[in-house]
């Protein structure tokens, strides 16, 4: 999946779920941990970042995203 595509749906989230939003996706982080899913919850922390620069208002994900 393509960042872009990470922050577009990070946003859906969001729109969705509001503040919750975050809280979802680390309760799926530790499950998917627990679970020994590695490459789920490596996508589910990811996920987890981007929550966290949308909810801090460091991210818009109506506008393309920039990795550095």
């Amino acid at each position: 999946m393509r960042a872009g595509d990470l922050c577009y749906l990070a946003g859906e989230l969001v729109m969705e779920h509001g503040a919750m939003a975050l809280e979802y996706a680390r309760r799926a982080t530790l499950q998917c941990q627990d679970r020994g899913e590695t490459d789920r919850a490596h996508f589910w922390f990811a996920m987890t970042v981007l929550l966290d620069d949308i909810a801090e208002n460091r991210l818009d994900p109506r506008l393309p995203l920039t990795v550095h």
